[in-house]
């Protein structure tokens, strides 16, 4: 059961080469798409696609494992989708190859939320909520709003903890995540939850969408 949400935005891209030939979905057709997990991401580069006016027919997939920016900035691919913006397009700067995103939730998809804090049903059960989990989640709630007040302050600390990261890489990737986390990690909102399920069947996913309240739960 879903009773969390720590990154309440997505995440996920399509991105290509800013300076490329690709400048708009519909360029795609007849190009390489490297992926690195199906599932999910044929479902989403799917509806990428439809709104740019083509299918998966159009284009070539290629498995290029997690080699996502390093197969696009060698020409393998002519795109990869599942890069993370606050991630693999400053990494691509970084080396010298500007990237071109294209966000899902702008071309076909649902709004959804990326990272969930999920538990066992019999956890959250009607009047018998583990008292952990609401503990967990108020102290969830406490760090990010730290992490949008005392954004610097937050940094330092993390580098105690992880001072190899203190790189452009990371302290950018830093500040490009800490506005999408939620600043209120408890609160559920049905409505997302039930397009997305709407959109996994229609993606054939899933085969019936499940009633929203059978997967997540409201603890506080």
């Amino acid at each position: 059961m879903r009773f969390g949400t720590l990154v309440e935005t997505p995440l996920n891209t399509l991105i290509v080469l800013k300076d490329g030939p690709i400048k708009q979905l519909a360029d795609l057709k007849g190009k390489r798409i490297g992926f690195s997990v199906s599932g999910f991401e044929d479902a989403m580069l799917g509806a990428l696609l439809k709104s740019g006016g083509l299918t998966t027919a159009d284009v070539e997939l290629v498995n290029v494992n997690f080699a996502l920016s390093a197969s696009l900035i060698a020409g393998q691919v002519d795109a990869v989708v599942g890069g993370y913006r606050n991630f693999e397009l400053t990494q691509m700067r970084i080396e010298g190859h500007e990237g071109l995103a294209f966000f899902p939730e702008e071309n076909g998809l649902p709004a959804y939320d990326e990272l969930i804090m999920i538990t066992h049903k019999d956890l959250v059960a009607e009047g018998a909520v583990d008292p952990r989990l609401p503990r967990f989640v108020e102290a969830v709630e406490e760090a990010t709003l730290f992490l949008t007040n005392h954004p610097d302050a937050a940094w330092k600390l993390f580098l105690k903890g992880y001072p190899d990261l203190d790189d452009e890489l990371n302290r950018t990737a830093w500040s490009d995540t800490l506005p999408r986390f939620a600043k209120r990690p408890a609160a559920l909102d049905a409505g997302r939850y039930a397009r997305f399920a709407a959109f996994m069947k229609e993606q054939g996913l899933i085969e019936t969408v499940p009633e929203t309240a059978d997967y997540t739960a409201v603890i506080r």
